[in-house]
């Protein structure tokens, strides 16, 4: 049996219970207060993935934080706080090691050697070191595959830099910056062809054009050109090289990274007319590629998303992208 304290005890109880319940309420009214306050350094969510290198096949569906915060529909956080060598748990204490696929292509890199810093994604990976702190003789670069990249597998560099396009597919197996490039769409022709001169979309809109069926590139192709003469529909890029080669279209439209492709490798002479401007709807996007979980990931965001608002990647598109033989139509 429980013994019946005297009363005075029981009163002094409840005047401690009543002062600690007061106290606690007023802690959680701070907290509270303080909680809906805006935060100097709000995390950007990661969500990692990335795909094959052509956007123009049909997309799977992007990982939506990561493009909506590269996009500009939703805040992102740029405060680097934090985001330093010395608090970065990196491979190697002090270092930042960067992969990319062997060989490297044009005009992503340049002569197969990433560590140069020519070409858009060498560019994007130094600039990305030096948002988080990073000297570049301490950058260190490794060669990863594509398909050993995006696989779940454990990773042994901090990122990998390879025309990886966020998809919310990839995103189960891997983690992704926000987007460091919007894929564009590009007019590919032989030299000597018929629009290969040309300069503007109204130069284009009496050619004979086609695009592979189901992609944003037939989209581009129908909405941004509108050519006066129905679009020729391809079951592949193949199928579209081979007709091209043969003089039944005049040209191809096909996600800018494709664009270079075919223009280098698989066409003889072949030619970039230019780019065509952004859509209304939300682009495809290259990002930076982290291992699952990473504690770089957030990081590696809101660098990229300092390098976005202070134009940077803008300017490094123009040097190596437009300049290189891609410019936009107008």
């Amino acid at each position: 049996m429980f013994k019946r304290r005297p009363l005075a005890i029981v009163f002094a109880l409840a005047a401690v219970i009543a002062l600690t319940a007061s106290a606690c309420g007023s802690s959680s009214t701070t907290a509270a207060a303080s909680s809906t306050s805006p935060s100097s350094a709000a995390p950007v969510a990661s969500t990692g993935s990335s795909a094959a290198v052509s956007s123009s096949a049909p997309a799977s569906g992007a990982a939506t934080s990561a493009t909506s915060s590269a996009s500009g529909s939703a805040p992102a956080s740029t405060d680097l706080t934090g985001c330093t060598p010395d608090a970065l748990k990196t491979k190697t204490g002090g270092k930042l090691t960067v992969a990319t696929d062997n060989p490297a292509y044009e005009p992503w890199f340049s002569g197969n050697t990433p560590a140069n810093g020519k070409g858009f994604e060498s560019a994007v990976a130094y600039a990305v070191a030096t948002k988080l702190g990073y000297a570049k003789a301490d950058v260190i670069w490794t060669k990863e595959s594509f398909n050993a990249a995006v696989s779940p597998a454990p990773k042994d560099f901090d990122f990998d830099i390879n025309e990886f396009t966020i998809t919310a597919d990839r995103a189960k197996a891997v983690d992704f910056s926000t987007g460091y490039y919007d894929v564009t769409q590009a007019v590919v022709t032989t030299k000597g062809s018929a629009i290969a001169s040309a300069k503007s979309i109204a130069d284009l809109k009496g050619a004979k054009l086609g695009a592979q069926i189901g992609t944003t590139s037939l989209t581009a192709l129908n909405t941004l050109i509108a050519p006066s003469t129905k679009a020729t529909i391809f079951q592949t890029n193949d199928t579209a090289v081979a007709q091209l080669k043969n003089g039944q279209v005049d040209g191809i439209v096909v996600d800018t990274p494709t664009a270079f492709y075919m223009a280098s490798a698989q066409l003889d002479n072949g030619v970039i007319v230019g780019q065509l401007p952004a859509g209304s709807g939300t682009p495809d996007q290259f990002g930076l590629l982290l291992d699952k979980g990473s504690s770089l990931t957030s990081c590696a965001s809101k660098a990229v998303d300092a390098l976005r608002a202070d134009s940077t990647l803008a300017k490094l598109q123009t040097t190596w992208l437009a300049n290189a033989g891609a410019p936009v139509l107008k």
